[in-house]
């Protein structure tokens, strides 16, 4: 990185550190209430799909319905949610002391040694449950080797997936889950515009990048930016080719930060200098497009409708058509929540309807090979009356923040 993009982040940091820091402070963690409601949701949700429990390990979904956060290894760390009676957890009996510090929706720990199996463990609470066949939900991300060792411990249980529970319950989000979203995308955006102030003749797609993350460690969270210049900018995901900053470029930026384990997404494609009409014309294209999903994400439309009411935009002007190049290579929007990529995604062929609650990203691009590539992302929420922007889009290609 040059002389000139070090002082730039040093004098960022001196002078807009301590009020950056000051954006973070303030937000409301979910409450153990809410989590108690969630898991009422669940056991509703599968009492409906006919599903005895199902089984978690550590990741978005635990830390969704019991606040846990506990790393994955090769040793089982498993919570059983039954539909009826308590919930327990199956973890390595050298570790109960830390978990016991952790779990406080349930006392029933179940401890396994070094010598024994987990999945012997699983299958006694499920036993306990009076759960000896039926159907248990196993959550997408349970790994393999434990779904295949629970199956050979209870050959009479059939696994399914835990999606109609655990998608049913994430999808739709709180007030109180909106409200942390919306600090996130609050941090994105001011953690973007501060980075946007150190573009530098000269200076690399890792320069712009280790900026934003240096924005984000300033305003107290942890975040970051993908970032793409000039022609690599029509790769949706950019390029880990080298790339120096040229007047005339266009800067892709797409990024965002966690704040209380809940994700923000924003995408922002500027010129470095002044814009091309060929760009300005891309960039309005792109802009229309992204309010056609808007004004089509309407309650009771479909996901794929939005899609198609963006997609439109594009293919009319005469790009395209569908996904081929040049024009929209992707999806429309996808959900986001605990992760950045959840569900649902707003796609042809989804027909899941959208209702109060659902949080999209809504970021058509034109990616045009050898040229360069726009994409204007900002997420919504879903409420009756249509969808309200977690993030104000950006007003013309020269004003990248409202």
């Amino acid at each position: 990185m040059n002389a000139g993009t070090r002082l730039t982040r040093r004098r960022f940091a001196a002078l807009a550190g301590a009020a950056l820091r000051a954006t973070a402070a303030g937000v409301s963690p979910i409450s153990d209430e809410e989590r108690r409601a969630r898991i009422e949701k669940a056991r509703r949700l599968m009492a409906e799909n006919r599903i005895a429990a199902i089984l978690l390990e550590p990741g978005p979904s635990l830390f969704y319905f019991t606040g846990v956060r506990w790393g994955l290894s090769e040793r089982v760390f498993g919570f059983i949610l039954p539909e009826r009676g308590e919930a327990a957890y199956v973890v390595p009996a050298f570790e109960e002391s830390r978990a016991r510090e952790v779990i406080r929706s349930t006392t029933d720990i179940r401890i396994w040694q070094e010598d024994q199996s987990p999945f012997t463990k699983v299958a006694e609470v499920l036993r306990d449950r009076g759960i000896r066949t039926g159907r248990v939900g196993i959550e997408e991300k349970v790994r393999f080797f434990l779904f295949d060792g629970l199956r050979k411990e209870t050959p009479a249980i059939e696994y399914l997936s835990a999606d109609p529970v655990t998608a049913g319950c994430r999808m739709i989000k709180s007030p109180a889950e909106i409200a942390v979203m919306e600090r996130a995308a609050d941090l994105a955006i001011e953690a973007f515009r501060a980075t946007f102030a150190t573009l530098r003749e000269g200076m690399t797609q890792q320069d712009l990048s280790a900026n934003c993350t240096a924005a984000f460690r300033a305003l107290g969270v942890q975040g970051g930016g993908l970032v793409a210049l000039g022609q690599s900018s029509a790769s949706p995901h950019g390029s880990s080719q080298p790339q120096k900053l040229r007047e005339g470029d266009i800067v892709l930026m797409d990024g965002g930060c966690s704040v209380e384990g809940y994700q923000s997404d924003l995408t922002r494609s500027i010129v470095f200098g002044k814009p091309t009409v060929r760009q300005r014309q891309v960039w309005g294209l792109v802009r229309r497009a992204q309010d056609a999903a808007l004004a089509a994400a309407r309650p009771g439309a479909t996901c794929e409708s939005v899609d198609a009411a963006a997609r439109k935009v594009i293919t009319d002007a005469g790009f395209g058509p569908d996904y081929r190049l040049p024009g929209l290579p992707h999806r429309t929007g996808h959900g986001i929540g605990l992760e950045g990529h959840e569900w649902t995604n707003l796609v042809r062929g989804n027909k899941t309807r959208l209702q109060a609650g659902m949080c999209f990203s809504d970021e058509p691009m034109i990616a045009i090979p050898g040229e360069f590539g726009i994409r204007l992302e900002d997420c919504f929420y879903m409420t009756p009356d249509g969808p309200r922007l977690f993030s104000r889009q950006r007003p013309s290609i020269e004003q990248p923040f409202a």
